[in-house]
């Protein structure tokens, strides 16, 4: 299993993002939403959207660390190739990438 997480697998534009508000699948979470389209590429890449009611820069950047970390380490829980948001409300208290692991599994696991 490849551990790296590349550019290459990360949404990086707002037209790819566009996109996959527009014709993805939702999956809520506690405190998160999961987006998630089909895509052709053969392998998933994610997006990370902030809500930016969570204060603080500091905050906002910990959380997408933690989010691409879960992404890094556990693919398999993740809808396999896809674009994939990961968008974060107010209400998120996870903060650890166990518990993302864990919430975003019990979320997505009829999606996979």
């Amino acid at each position: 299993m490849v551990f790296k997480l590349r550019k290459t697998h990360l949404l990086r534009n707002g037209l790819e993002f566009e996109q996959v508000y527009k014709q993805g699948k939702r999956k809520p979470g506690p405190g998160f939403v999961l987006i998630f389209s089909p895509n052709n590429l053969g392998f998933s890449r994610l997006g990370i959207s902030v809500h930016r009611q969570i204060r603080g820069a500091v905050k906002r950047n910990r959380i997408k660390r933690i989010i691409r970390e879960s992404f890094r380490l556990h693919r398999e829980i993740y809808p396999q190739c896809a674009d994939i948001i990961f968008a974060v409300r107010p209400a998120m208290e996870l903060d650890s990438t166990a518990k993302i692991t864990g919430a975003v599994d019990a979320a997505c696991g009829q999606a996979r």
